[in-house]
């Protein structure tokens, strides 16, 4: 019953995509409809507990693709801020705080001003150590760039380039333009200054760029056109695009990113997989709807994502067209990510008619999974300021962090995962 419900909720939904103003003035009637009708309503189920303080400000961290934890698990990092239930907020100055778990206390040690709700400043624990140095972006002298720096001895170093994602050891990362992000999907990039190629659909110039941290080097990987000449498709004529979610596989030797493009309404993803140099571009899946993905290991890729018309979450083999079909029941988009021996996943789900989000923990092998925790989401974080889970692993694999606004304002929240596999059902 669940399953043709989430059918029918996502058909309907993919019909009223060329009318969004209509799309979430329904969404939210059939919400109100349920929460009304709905005999059962709780802010929040589970071993949650709240890490950050409970003052007068909000936080929050950000993507689930990165741990806010330091190597020890002692300390996380946190955003910040006044306001994070109106848009556009990234226009004002978030704060950088540490956040110890042990004390709990939190210290201010930076602030930023290029920040968005869904994936904060890209603010993570600067790899090998994880422990003495954190990367985050920010705006200065009109110019978007990011910052190292080092936590005990406060000492910066300024790369001239704001980043996405970055290698583990530290060494490189990717980047995309975050203005043209920020105007084509709002909550996802930075509006520290216009967008320059607003009236271009297909910008001149390069749209991926790698970046070398030691020599501060930028240097183009891939222009849109690029992009166009593999398995070029004629709905991509006429067409804007952009790109979005770029991720280092573990090793630090590829990447992959989501091309998408809108035509007429219709939006259109695929997901393309790359050498760190750009070398060795192959179209992964393209299948028009790609969503959210997480690398296994250097040569495996979970994603939610569609194969044959069906969505769901699929194991992908890069390089080829291998697929497999993982937790066939499990019909709910999320953000997932593998435990750091790579035993079991952890992911979320959007809100449902109720306003209630689930993480969940999924047992690869087995095929099964189970929810350890659900929380309420108001309404006043909806749409573009909405407040997804995005859960991530602490470096044990024994917890995982997430944000929730069950309480009223966003905040950080701890999950214990003690399941052993063959606990998860």
């Amino acid at each position: 019953m669940i399953k043709k419900l989430k059918k029918a909720e996502s058909k309907l939904s993919a019909a009223l995509n060329k009318n969004p103003k209509i799309k979430k003035g329904l969404k939210r009637l059939y919400q109100i409809t349920s929460i009304l009708l709905s005999p059962k309503k709780c802010k929040v189920n589970g071993s949650v507990k709240r890490v950050t303080p409970g003052d007068d400000f909000e936080y929050f961290f950000g993507y689930y693709d990165k741990s806010p934890w330091d190597a020890t698990d002692r300390y996380l990092l946190s955003l910040k801020t006044v306001d994070t239930h109106r848009y556009p907020a990234s226009d004002v100055q978030s704060e950088i705080v540490i956040v110890d778990s042990k004390d709990d206390k939190s210290t201010t040690i930076a602030s930023t001003t290029s920040w968005n709700v869904q994936q904060g400043c890209m603010l993570q624990w600067l790899g090998p150590d994880f422990s003495s140095k954190i990367i985050f972006n920010t705006f200065r002298d009109k110019r978007p760039c990011s910052v190292i720096l080092n936590v005990k001895s406060k000492e910066e170093e300024v790369i001239p380039a704001p980043i996405y994602s970055i290698s583990q050891d530290g060494k490189t990362a990717l980047t995309l333009d975050f203005y043209r992000l920020n105007r084509l999907r709002p909550g996802y990039g930075y509006i520290n200054k216009p967008d320059v190629t607003a009236k271009k659909l297909i910008p001149d110039g390069f749209c991926i760029w790698s970046v070398d941290i030691s020599t501060k080097k930028m240097k183009g990987i891939f222009t849109y056109k690029d992009l166009m000449n593999i398995d070029k498709r004629d709905e991509m004529i006429g067409a804007e695009h952009k790109v979005n979610h770029l991720s280092i596989s573990p090793s630090g030797n590829r990447f992959m990113f989501i091309h998408r493009w809108i035509n007429k309404g219709r939006k259109y993803s695929r997901l393309l997989t790359a050498n760190i140099d750009g070398s060795d571009l192959f179209n992964l899946s393209d299948d028009d709807m790609i969503s959210h993905c997480t690398w296994k290991d250097d040569n495996f890729i979970l994603g939610y994502l569609r194969k044959n018309k069906v969505d769901g979450y699929f194991l992908l083999e890069d390089k080829t067209h291998n697929y497999k079909h993982l937790w066939p029941t499990l019909v709910w988009d999320g953000h997932p990510s593998y435990s750091p021996d790579r035993s079991m996943v952890i992911t979320d789900t959007y809100p449902d008619r109720t306003r209630t989000s689930k993480v969940m923990v999924l047992e690869p092998t087995a095929g099964t999974y189970k929810e350890i925790a659900s929380m309420y989401n108001p309404f006043k974080y909806d749409n573009d300021v909405r407040c997804d889970l995005h859960p991530r692993w602490n470096r044990r694999g024994d917890a995982i962090c997430v944000d929730g606004v069950f309480e009223g304002k966003r905040a950080m929240y701890t999950i214990p995962v003690s399941l052993k596999k063959s606990e998860v059902k």
